[in-house]
């Protein structure tokens, strides 16, 4: 006697209702709809202006033509990148913006950290605010206007910073034209203008630190000293090693705006960097297909540089990015 089995079938939902997964979904919609309404901008914004334009990678593979467009125009394999890689100003390039990335990797980065824990460890509040204040304003000033200051302080003749030197004999200088003072005025610049704004994120990390560590290492004995080293520093520890990968991933990409605007024929052995040839070929000399291969390899070195980065920080320590 022979018995057959019939598998049952999965039942299907109605056309009337809906997935859990659905329902969670519409949920958490209607629970967070003023948090979508303003995530709406920035999503836009990454869409039209980051993944978007991302299309147009495949100019450093073809040789552009405008009448025929990017997707007509043939394609030209590694020609472009061979040709970057064998000219005479790749090693010039390549030095001058390492040189430039890591002077104010290196000089720049710990200066926030140094002047956040400075303004953690003041007891004065109204003199802690002070300082904040005037160290962060110069980073609403604007590039232009920035590099226009730095022509008047710095101008051999009416500058007060040669005026300043005169006072000790010393001739004056041409902080602007000597190619050799392009680099530490463009680092020191720099870190006037942003080490006040960058402190703000290291300032919000000491203040999540519990105020009953600093008691309990006071009542033991601890220095000032002894508390930036064994609370503070571990404290900020996290978020400095996150801003410092960050900040390796953006090694290549120098910017461009102040390079170029304090650039000149004196100095330009040694302010003329990956960006600003990428906008003279590019822009200027309308060279579309050697242009994007430049940057395309550019952003290439920025990518293997946050990656590797991130790896030793995963290994070392518990912080990283992903």
């Amino acid at each position: 006697m022979t018995q057959t089995v019939t598998a049952k079938k999965p039942r299907r939902a109605s056309p009337g209702t809906q997935s859990p997964l659905t329902k969670r979904m519409r949920k958490a919609f209607v629970r967070d709809r003023q948090l979508v309404v303003l995530c709406i901008l920035p999503v836009a914004y990454f869409i039209v202006f980051h993944y978007i334009p991302m299309y147009g990678v495949q100019l450093a593979f073809k040789d552009f033509r405008a009448v025929d467009g990017i997707w007509g125009s043939p394609w030209a394999g590694l020609k472009y990148f061979e040709r970057f890689f064998s000219s005479y100003q790749f090693w010039p390039l390549i030095k001058n913006t390492l040189l430039l990335s890591f002077g104010q990797l290196i000089f720049g980065f710990p200066i926030p950290i140094l002047l956040a824990i400075l303004l953690n460890q003041m007891r004065s509040t109204r003199f802690r605010k002070f300082v904040q204040t005037v160290t962060y304003c110069p980073h609403f000033i604007s590039i232009v206007v920035l590099v226009g200051m730095l022509d008047l302080f710095l101008s051999p003749r009416s500058g007060f910073i040669n005026h300043f030197l005169g006072l000790f004999g010393i001739a004056p200088i041409h902080f602007m034209g000597e190619p050799g003072w392009f680099r530490p005025v463009f680092i020191l610049s720099g870190i006037w203008q942003n080490a006040g704004w960058s402190a703000i994120i290291y300032i919000a990390a000491l203040s999540s630190i519990s105020p009953d560590l600093y008691e309990a290492a006071q009542i033991d004995g601890a220095n000032r000293w002894q508390l930036v080293r064994h609370i503070d520093l571990p404290g900020i520890l996290p978020t400095a090693t996150m801003m410092f990968i960050l900040e390796v991933g953006k090694v290549m990409n120098i910017g461009f705006q102040k390079a170029y605007l304090m650039q000149t024929g004196l100095n330009i052995t040694t302010s003329e960097i990956i960006p600003t040839y990428i906008y003279k070929i590019g822009l200027v000399d309308a060279q579309y297909s050697y242009s994007a291969a430049i940057s395309l390899f550019n952003n290439i070195i920025n990518i293997i540089l946050l990656v590797t980065v991130n790896k030793i920080a995963q290994k070392t320590s518990e912080n990283s990015l992903w």
